[in-house]
């Protein structure tokens, strides 16, 4: 669980990582409503491609009325990332403070995947995030030639 927002200008603002690795459904939705109110965030953004419905509806017996954004991956994590990638290389991202696990993921993660084998959760949420704030409204940021 990775929580975001985006100022004025367009900068992302990477605000919290609240990751919880492998946990039952009950214990990751109250999780991530408690992020959601903790930040009042306007919505939680969910990948549906594992659990379809299940997800807005395990978010939903924690408390009905938090909106969830559900997104289904169509693309590998390599190339989901790599507007993301450009985002942060255009210095449109920000972390508030530090977060050395999803960190750790970010500058291991190749095409291959991470180093040890594992999925790289946290970035993937992140991922997300980004695209939701930045990417889906205002467009893919592009590569000019100078």
């Amino acid at each position: 669980m990775v929580a975001a927002g985006i100022d004025a200008d367009g900068i992302v603002h990477v605000l919290a990582d609240r990751s919880l690795g492998a946990a039952p459904p009950a214990r990751w939705a109250s999780a991530a409503v408690a992020l959601w109110r903790d930040l009042e965030a306007d919505c939680l953004v969910a990948e549906v491609n594992q659990g379809g419905e299940m997800v807005a509806a395990v978010i939903a017996g924690v408390d009905p009325g938090v909106p969830v954004r559900a997104v289904r991956a169509r693309r590998g994590k390599w190339l989901r990332a790599e507007p993301v990638a450009m985002l942060y290389e255009q210095g449109r991202v920000r972390h508030v403070g530090a977060f050395p696990d999803l960190e750790d993921e970010m500058t291991d993660f190749t095409r291959e995947g991470l180093s040890n084998g594992r999925s790289p959760d946290r970035l993937d949420a992140l991922v997300y995030a980004l695209h939701e704030l930045a990417l889906k409204a205002g467009g893919t940021p592009r590569l000019r030639s100078i």
